[in-house]
């Protein structure tokens, strides 16, 4: 057998101290991006397709792209804390969770203070409560279970911001604008890929358009 050092792959490994409960749930907590990835955006292309929440997708991609070239420049290790769990051969400086969760909060928010889909809530700042705590439970996360320290954490969460902001500007300001071509394209086509975002409640739209068709295949087989 080679005596080459073994490298788990650690997409969904998080370790937590035995018979401590608060890290158990921070544990989960930390996979938050994970499940957002695959349940959500894998999920959305799926079965949604619309321009918007793949370019949000596409966003976070580049922001975790980012990060890995910062980390890499800088060369900041983890805490010692992290030598407890065998897992710290990798970059802290920025933390990449913390900053995958900040860019997904505030490029959600602004697509809500937008009224993409959203514009008959309300209480907006209850449907973005949700991320927000998302996101500032899973920077705790990452220092609780000793993965990152504290500036790193923090480090992660500015450069999120700044990052899904400065996407969220860029998709809305520039790239919509080729929304229409995109849809009539080879590509568009072949995958059914579309552009909902001049439709101010796409729920309602779609939940009515859906009643009709019902109603009218009814119709005819009467």
């Amino acid at each position: 057998m080679s005596n080459t050092p073994l490298k788990a792959v650690t997409l969904t490994l998080v370790r937590y101290q035995k018979g401590d409960q608060v890290g158990h749930i921070l544990a989960w907590v930390s996979l938050i991006p994970v499940f957002i990835s695959l349940g959500g955006f894998l999920t959305h292309f799926i079965f949604r397709r619309e321009l918007h929440g793949m370019f949000f997708a596409l966003g976070l991609l580049i922001s975790q792209f980012i990060n890995g070239i910062i980390k890499t420049f800088v060369k900041q290790a983890r805490p010692e804390t992290c030598a407890l769990l065998d897992m710290c051969d990798s970059l802290g400086w920025p933390s990449s969770h913390s900053q995958y969760m900040f860019f997904f909060a505030v490029y959600f928010t602004l697509l809500t203070l937008d009224g993409i889909g959203l514009s008959e809530i309300k209480n907006n700042w209850a449907v973005n409560f949700f991320p927000w705590s998302l996101a500032v439970l899973t920077m705790y996360s990452r220092v609780y279970l000793g993965y990152h320290t504290f500036a790193q954490v923090f480090a992660g969460a500015v450069l999120g911001f700044f990052l899904g902001a400065g996407w969220y500007w860029v998709v809305t300001n520039v790239i919509s604008e080729y929304f229409p071509m995109i849809e009539e394209s080879m590509f568009g086509r072949m995958f059914y890929v579309k552009d909902t975002s001049h439709i101010r409640n796409v729920l309602k739209f779609e939940y009515e358009n859906a009643r009709a068709a019902r109603k009218n295949m009814d119709a005819k087989a009467d």
